[in-house]
C-alpha cells in the first residue's frame, strides 16, 4: 500500500512539476526582454509626436492629396498611436501615475482613430481627428503643466526679420 501511495504521490509531483507556471519555467531559454525607457520623454514629443503631428498638417494642407500622401500620413498616425505606447513606459514617479496612463491612452486611441480616416481617405474626418488629437494633447499637457499648447493647421509666423547692415 505504501508504495502504491509513493507511486501514486510521484506521479501527482511529476504531473504538477510539468505544468507551465507551476513546477517549471514554460519557455526555458526564451528570452523575455525587459522594456525599459532609453530617450527623455521630451525627445519622443518632440522627435516623434511632434515632428509626426506637422507632417500630418502638410500632408492634410495638399491640394489634392495624392495616394502616397494618405499612406505616408496614416503611418505618421501610427507612430504618434506608437510614441504614447512609449509614453506609458515612463510614468511619472509621483501621483500621476493614473493620469499619465489615462492621457497617453487616450493619445493612442485619438492616433489609431486618425489613421482610420487616414487610410479611408477621408478629409473632412481626417482633419476632425487631427483637432481630437490635439485636445487629448493639450488635456495632458495642462494635467502636467507643459506650456505647449498643439493648434493644428495654425498658421505659423515667419521668422523675423533681420536687418543686416553694410558696414
Amino acid at each position: 500500500m505504501t508504495h502504491l501511495r509513493s507511486l501514486f504521490g510521484g506521479a501527482v509531483l511529476l504531473g504538477l512539476a510539468s505544468m507551465p507556471g507551476l513546477g517549471q519555467n514554460p519557455g526555458a531559454g526564451k528570452v523575455v526582454p525587459k522594456l525599459e525607457p532609453v530617450a527623455e520623454t521630451r525627445l519622443l514629443m518632440e522627435g516623434l509626436a511632434h515632428a509626426n503631428f506637422r507632417g500630418l498638417e502638410r500632408n492634410l494642407s495638399k491640394n489634392p492629396i495624392d495616394d502616397q500622401s494618405w499612406i505616408f500620413a496614416r503611418g505618421q498616425a501610427l507612430l504618434i498611436a506608437e510614441t504614447a505606447n512609449l509614453l506609458m513606459l515612463r510614468p511619472p514617479k509621483n501621483q500621476g501615475e493614473t493620469a499619465w496612463f489615462e492621457r497617453s491612452m487616450e493619445m493612442r486611441t485619438q492616433a489609431q482613430h486618425l489613421a482610420g480616416h487616414l487610410a479611408k481617405k477621408d478629409l473632412e474626418k481626417s482633419r476632425a481627428s487631427m483637432q481630437q488629437l490635439a485636445n487629448s494633447c493639450n488635456r495632458c499637457h495642462q494635467a502636467f503643466r507643459v506650456p505647449i499648447e498643439i493648434t493644428p493647421f495654425e498658421k505659423a509666423e515667419p521668422p523675423p526679420v533681420r536687418k543686416v547692415s553694410a558696414e
